[in-house]
């Protein structure tokens, strides 16, 4: 019988949606990114604070789940052959084809601002590939080759390894995390862990998104990854969410405004919080991205449980080559869209155009190119893939 998970498809078809357009919006945000717009701003800062906590837990909770299903049909070392083959050449194209315009396109406008000489970007190609690019700025320098964004990809290759020691203890420690997750604790122990880390080891480690040294985010998502695929087949758990899930998102808007208020205060005094409410702020924080995972995950299987249709079937496939190339696509025409000075709602309806069209370019082009296919992260045929306890059936993250 074929048991898609739609709901699981579905919530992972929207976060990456959600994903290419935080990663749009940071380039008009004020915060440190690849390129920025020279219009870029504080307007949606709030907005994204409201997705960021809790965006990619998500991503990494639904693959955790989708492992599970695969890894419940396969031997350990079938498993992990299956999973290399789907994420490890997607992540090669990524570091030697997809993110060096990226990089160049970082190095130019800081030529074009004064920061550099010209000759940086000369033979850049070379200089990339083998480390000697030495664009550095005052505050750090840019290591390539490099991943970029495709940091979730790899972080994913690296748990998967983990799962064939890991699956057994993680089986059996369902009938716990059921007890742990009824009532209150849905929202109070996965919270509490994810509070833990953050009060503990983020302040030691902070987050670098480099494997070697990134400890914080390692913790968290390796947390929700096993989380995830502990559940994955526990009905009770998506039934609580689906009960819990108007408090959880009441509980993610609450924390969000809380905490936009503490920023807010202290910007405006220009001066540091006490440790104690800093300690607090951080628990509403982690408050914050738990209630919104367990109110999307409720939402999701309460009305896409049994939702299929065309685009449902598509998009499953097509997102991930979409995450491929989206953020290489959004730093090249965002440059150069900068450059002709439109109006802003003009200049930002064309950059999320282009950013679409090239995503539905590169899936076009990659599903009808046989060898391209394992390249872009697809099946080596053409199928109907999803979120399903049959291994043929589950697509890559």
């Amino acid at each position: 019988m074929n048991q898609r998970r739609l709901d699981l498809d579905w919530l992972r078809i929207i976060a990456l949606g959600l994903l290419i357009l935080y990663h749009t919006g940071m380039f008009y945000v004020g915060w440190d990114w690849h390129v920025k717009s020279s219009r870029a701003g504080e307007a949606i800062e709030p907005l994204m604070e409201f997705l960021s906590p809790w965006r990619l837990a998500l991503l990494f909770l639904i693959s955790g789940a989708a492992t599970r299903f695969l890894a419940d049909k396969m031997s350990g070392l079938a498993f992990t052959k299956a999973r290399m083959v789907r994420l490890v050449p997607p992540l090669v194209l990524a570091i030697f084809v997809i993110v060096p315009p990226q990089t160049y396109y970082q190095v130019l406008e800081a030529v074009e601002a004064g920061l550099g000489p010209a000759s940086a970007l000369d033979g850049f190609y070379l200089k990339y590939v083998t480390a000697s690019g030495q664009w550095c700025g005052p505050d750090e320098c840019i290591i390539t080759p490099t991943y970029n964004h495709m940091w979730f990809v790899f972080y994913l290759v690296l748990y998967t390894l983990l799962v064939p020691f890991f699956a057994p203890v993680l089986r059996r420690l369902t009938p716990a995390l059921d007890f742990l997750t009824r009532g209150p604790g849905l929202l109070i122990a996965p919270w509490l862990v994810m509070y833990v880390l953050r009060a503990t080891l983020l302040p030691i480690f902070g987050q670098t998104h480099f494997f070697i040294n990134d400890f914080y985010l390692h913790a968290l998502y390796l947390f929700v990854f096993f989380l995830g695929f502990a559940l994955a087949k526990h009905q009770p758990f998506f039934d609580r969410c689906v009960k819990a899930r108007w408090l959880a998102l009441a509980l993610a808007v609450g924390c969000w405004a809380a905490v936009q208020g503490y920023f807010e205060y202290f910007a405006a005094q220009e001066s540091a919080p006490p440790d104690w409410l800093r300690l607090v702020m951080r628990g509403a924080y982690t408050l914050q991205a738990w209630s919104a995972i367990v109110a999307a995950l409720g939402f999701a299987h309460r009305h896409l449980s049994n939702t299929d249709n065309r685009l449902r079937r598509v998009l499953t496939e097509a997102i991930f080559p979409f995450y491929l190339v989206h953020q290489t696509i959004i730093v090249v025409a965002g440059h150069h869209l900068d450059a002709l000075s439109l109006p802003l709602w003009q200049e930002v309806a064309l950059l999320i155009s282009i950013t679409i069209a090239g995503c539905w370019l590169f899936y076009a082009v990659a599903k009808r190119i046989s060898w391209l296919r394992l390249w872009a992260g697809l099946s080596p045929k053409e199928k109907e893939v999803g979120l399903t306890p049959r291994p043929a059936l589950v697509q890559g993250e």
